[in-house]
């Protein structure tokens, strides 16, 4: 069985640029946030059950209207849950074929909801990528154009902070000096590694 590593991080935490360090270094990433794109897109079983649960208005040139959802789901607290309840189980099923695919020293799991959908269940061990408040938004609002309001309002229907600090077992500062956050990876880089190997020898 491959040693899975859990990589998570509130949005603007720099999750993306400490999974891309790990791919340097010749380890395998599969990335719960891509995954997600690809089991909604067309001719997907998910995107027709997205279809017949939200009705025509959720399509837009057979293609899901991502923003109009997004939109919706902010609105209606009940209209996520049907949304997770549909889109959940796939990303999960398709999460586990490319982890057992991978075929690398250790596997990354990258996923911002790690623990709120239930994907660190998957991973041996969990590595918080951790950022203040203020940077988070200060990155996302540069990097994705969203206000800053939309933004908290991601921070806040995230996972605080305390409580990923308090399930994670390995913690990175990103002060955002990209060289301070691979310092700190390459040693963790070097443990996993060893727990790997161990895993594999018992």
């Amino acid at each position: 069985m491959t040693f899975v590593l859990g990589l998570t991080g509130g949005i603007g935490s720099g999750k993306s640029a400490a999974s891309h360090w790990f791919e340097t270094q010749g380890i395998v990433v599969v990335d719960a946030d891509v995954v997600a794109r690809e089991v909604v897109e067309p001719g997907q079983p998910a995107l027709t059950q997205i279809h017949q649960a939200f009705g025509d208005w959720v399509l837009l040139n057979g293609e899901l209207n991502r923003r109009a959802l997004r939109e919706h789901i902010f609105k209606e607290p009940a209209a996520r849950k049907t949304l997770e309840a549909i889109t959940h189980p796939a990303i999960r099923q398709s999460i586990i074929q490319q982890l057992q695919a991978a075929r690398s020293a250790y596997v990354v799991l990258v996923s911002p909801l790690l623990f709120e959908s239930n994907q660190h269940e998957l991973t041996q061990r969990n590595l918080l990528i951790d950022a203040s408040e203020e940077l988070q938004i200060q990155r996302a609002s540069q990097r994705d154009g969203q206000s800053i309001e939309q933004i908290r309002k991601i921070i806040q229907v995230q996972m605080s902070r305390a409580d990923k600090r308090q399930r994670a077992d390995d913690i990175v500062l990103n002060d955002g000096h990209l060289e301070h956050l691979y310092a700190q990876l390459q040693p963790l880089h070097q443990h996993y590694l060893t727990l790997a190997q161990q895993q594999q020898s018992v």
